[in-house]
């Protein structure tokens, strides 16, 4: 396919002579007569390259640099102009411009200028994809996976990671939604940008709103100095807005005009602030429950709900257990200083066969007290939290088994449905309590008789 150059001058002699030179040259040109039309033809659609004049009526080439800054541009900018020095030279390349040349010019010159940026991107995506080979499965770094529901999000991954589209994130707590965030952060155009992460369940709402907006002096009280909020800290880069189902209906509102507009308001202040903030936004509530309950705004869910990605439990992806465990093992050994090596096949069988209700965040705690209680260089059944051991998340019970116990069986069943509720509730005990359809006095009662607290 023909590159794309986008050619920006108010002369349009310059843009005939420059459009008949690059389709001749093998170019796909477009050409305008303005800045304030480039920049609106830039985000429709997209270009490797733009020759841009520096002296135009309105906005100027060196103000257009600023904007296409701003918006993170991945095009590659050449500034024209017959009145420039050095210092307009330096000017633009501060501002990302690759190369300066001075009108009138030989096509010759223009056509190598040309050439010579090709080739520096065809060098830099060629270096990138040689560094996705040598990484290999750390090109998704810390996401450890072998089944093939996990394979497909990671190609998942790969395919929208670039886009600056809404990414909304389900599963139940301790899949690894925030591991997946940081991967389509990390692995896309942003990646050189902030990742900045908030639970949005973790923090007092009133204290939440000045977080993500920020605030200007004497907004309240406490406000003695100006502070940017979390949308600006994310300003070229991503955030993360965890548990988005936690918001309350005030703060949903001023999300959904970030959304809307790109800018953001510090409480207190009367002027907006424009933003470039990848969204990617998780929950393990029901958001569509939420919808129909009034909790959660309709046209909020669409607008994060443009691209979805489902991670699905650890007892669906059995799979994935043991290179799990053969990471936390190396992960340990080094941080604890452990002489762990391997895991007996008894233990990593009962490891396997666990429900594990909280997911690869409850695996990785279990792994890493095996890992403090075990002697020598073999984890094994002894060393495992007592619910792994007795199997007590594991419902299916061979006829042949010594231990016929019903109480012993019921009370094992029981903790594992209180730790299941409590998983999926991320922690919220009231509702916990009216998924097992028991008093919040009773669940606090056995949350303490299990030793779950």
């Amino acid at each position: 396919m023909a590159p794309r150059v986008l050619i920006v001058d108010d002369e349009e002699n310059v843009r005939d002579m420059l459009g008949v030179l690059l389709r001749r040259e093998g170019f796909e040109p477009s050409a305008v007569a303005t800045a304030e039309t480039a920049l609106k033809e830039i985000d429709r659609s997209s270009y490797e390259f733009v020759l841009c004049d520096i002296r135009m009526p309105g906005m100027g080439g060196l103000e257009m640099l600023k904007r296409l800054q701003e918006k993170n541009s991945d095009a590659t900018v050449i500034v024209m102009s017959a009145y420039g020095n050095t210092d307009t030279a330096i000017e633009a390349m501060k501002l990302g411009a690759y190369d300066y040349v001075s009108k009138p010019f030989k096509p010759d010159e223009m056509i190598l200028t040309l050439r010579k940026a090709q080739e520096r991107e065809r060098l830099k995506l060629e270096n990138q994809s040689l560094r996705r080979e040598l990484l290999g499965e750390m090109a998704f770094e810390h996401i450890i996976a072998r089944s093939e529901k996990m394979k497909q999000i990671f190609r998942t991954i790969a395919k929208v990671a670039d886009y600056k589209s809404t990414v909304l994130l389900t599963g139940e707590s301790g899949t690894g939604k925030e591991l997946v965030a940081r991967a389509l952060h990390f692995n896309g155009g942003r990646a050189k940008g902030p990742f900045v992460a908030v639970n949005c369940g973790a923090i007092p709402e009133t204290l939440l709103e000045s977080e993500l907006f920020g605030f200007v002096r004497g907004a309240f009280t406490d406000a003695t100095r100006d502070k940017k909020g979390l949308f600006e800290e994310a300003h070229g880069g991503t955030l993360f807005l965890d548990e988005i189902g936690e918001l309350s209906l005030g703060l949903q509102v001023k999300l959904l005009r970030v959304l809307q507009e790109d800018e953001v308001r510090r409480i207190g202040d009367n002027r907006s602030v424009k933003v470039d903030v990848r969204i990617v936004a998780a929950t393990v509530r029901d958001l569509a429950e939420g919808m129909r309950t009034g909790r959660f705004r309709e046209d909020l869910f669409y607008r994060l709900n443009v691209l979805t990605i489902h991670l699905p439990p650890l007892r669906e992806r059995r799979e994935d257990i043991p290179p799990l465990i053969q990471h936390f093992v190396a992960k340990f050994a080094e941080r604890l200083g452990s002489s762990v090596r391997s895991v007996t096949p008894e233990a990593q069988r009962l490891l396997i066969d666990y429900s594990w209700p909280g997911n690869v965040r409850e695996l990785e705690n279990a792994m890493e007290r095996a890992m403090v209680l075990a002697e020598g260089e073999t984890l094994g059944v002894d060393d495992l939290p007592d619910r792994v051991r007795g199997g007590g998340a594991r419902l299916a019970v061979q006829l042949g088994d010594d231990e016929l116990s019903i109480k012993k069986w019921g009370r094992a069943i029981e903790e594992m449905l209180i730790r299941k509720a409590l998983a999926q509730c991320n922690g919220n005990r009231t509702r916990a309590a009216e998924k097992l359809e028991i008093s919040l006095r009773a669940l606090l009662y056995k949350i303490k008789e299990y030793g779950l607290a």
